[in-house]
């Protein structure tokens, strides 16, 4: 048996990928694993990012690591897939010519046939698991309609896609019997669910259905665009118990004067509505977004107004990104990138530095509190426990002393939280938590 190796890089959609293609690579009979330091197997498989700049080179960079221990003979066969190979196939093929083949983001088939093996639709849903045993990544759409100007999303994966709710289910429910708890919902944008299959969003009754999933405990929905926001949504996440009180909204920027050169749909003002609808319907969510700073003609006005953005709604989590010109998107082919890079820098700075404060302060305000937690992993002295505000790799961590009791990852504990930093908190278990019912 050949022993293949798959190393995914980028997104959780991408992992969401690798662990589909691994399925389908498992059942023709291949030895797998996902360890990125491991380029030594009968086959190698890359699965790219080509979002931004960064993501890009690191991807290029694994690529050619890979091709030298092809030409060393530690790998015989090389592919890549995935984000930068879609997008800049012929370029890859006439610049690195050793991997043996390119494929794109939609050619799992193909992949799997290269390989000697045969896709099997009967597999469509089945996955292996490469992250904790206890939570997975649900892809329920792909591709995106909204057309930002700094986004060539649209331009890799092509228009918003959505899968049948049966067959998430169905993938849902396989996940629930290899023991994973938690469910993390993505797409590029979760809330247009269900409009091209169905007419209508319906995100909602999807969620709704999930929860009925006996072994799933908690579910976190990410990445909702603002505009036209589903109230079904709101409904369901202030009604059922098994949806975490969290969510990922990018808002990306707030001055209207930015919104318009984005390409976003909707206003500061509507913004401003939704952020208060979500609090007043669902008590203690705890809000992610993310912020773009230094888009072409962004203004000392734009940023003070993103300040007090910022400073007025107290995200509880919040990333900002510079800005980075992308081929093919509209800022990059009708808009001069005239903000330095310094300067770029210099205003995520800014604001993150504004947000540090915000988060010290919200977590100074949990300190005694009592908490369900989900224990992840250990590292050294430390439990790495999460509460329903907080999703893994990407938001703070409640470090539990491991000293005081022996813990078991992917179960569930009360925790009563005893300090506070910026970015992490500290707390001390007081029980293990019961099973919540699936009803």
């Amino acid at each position: 048996m050949k022993k293949i190796n798959v190393i995914t890089l980028g997104c959780s959609k991408n992992t969401v990928d690798s662990e589909h293609l691994m399925a389908q690579l498992e059942a023709a009979g291949y030895t797998l694993s996902a360890d990125d330091s491991r380029l030594n197997a009968d086959v190698v498989v890359i699965n790219t990012c080509g979002f931004i700049g960064d993501a890009k080179q690191e991807s290029i960079e694994l690529i050619l690591e890979a091709v030298a221990a092809k030409e060393a003979g530690l790998i015989e066969q090389l592919f890549v897939i995935g984000c930068l190979s879609e997008r800049y196939a012929d370029e890859l093929r006439n610049e690195i010519p050793e991997v043996d083949k390119y494929f794109g983001v939609k050619d799992w088939a193909a992949i799997v046939e290269s390989l000697g093996g045969e896709h099997k639709k009967e597999l469509e849903t089945d996955r292996w698991v490469t992250t904790p045993s206890h939570y997975a990544y649900l892809k329920i759409a792909e591709g995106c309609n909204w057309l930002c100007g700094y986004c060539a999303i649209p331009l890799i994966r092509g228009k918003h896609t959505s899968v049948p709710m049966e067959q998430i289910e169905q993938e849902a429910r396989k996940l629930a019997a290899k023991g994973v708890k938690e469910l993390m919902v993505i797409a590029q944008d979760s809330t247009y669910y269900g409009i091209d299959l169905y007419g209508e969003r319906r995100l909602a009754e999807l969620l709704t259905r999930l929860c009925r999933i006996e072994g799933i405990e908690w579910i976190r929905l990410h990445y909702a665009y603002p505009a036209a926001f589903p109230e079904d949504v709101i409904e369901v996440m202030a009604r059922e118990p098994k949806i975490c009180k969290y969510l990922d909204i990018p808002f990306q920027h707030i001055s209207d004067h930015m919104l318009s050169a984005m390409k976003r749909r909707h206003t500061k003002a509507e913004a401003l509505e939704l952020i208060k609808r979500l609090r007043s319907r669902i008590p203690n969510i705890a809000l992610r977004t993310t912020l773009l700073v230094g888009y072409p003609g962004e203004t000392e006005q734009d940023i003070k107004e993103l300040e007090e953005f910022v400073r007025e709604v107290k995200f509880d989590r919040l990333g900002v990104f510079p800005y980075s010109e992308e081929e093919g998107t509209y800022s990059a082919e009708h808009l001069t990138d005239d903000v330095p890079a310094e300067e770029k820098q210099r205003r995520a700075d800014y604001i993150m530095k504004i947000q540090e404060q915000i988060a010290l302060d919200n977590n100074l305000e949990r300190e005694g509190r009592t908490m369900r937690v989900i224990v992840d992993s250990r590292q050294g002295d430390y439990y790495i426990a999460r509460s329903e505000y907080d999703s893994p790799e990407v938001d703070q961590e409640i470090l539990i002393p491991a000293h005081l009791r022996q813990l078991r990852r992917g179960c569930f504990y009360e925790a009563r939280i005893t300090g506070a930093e910026n970015f992490d908190l500290y707390g001390e278990v007081i029980a293990p938590c019961g099973k919540r019912s699936s009803k």
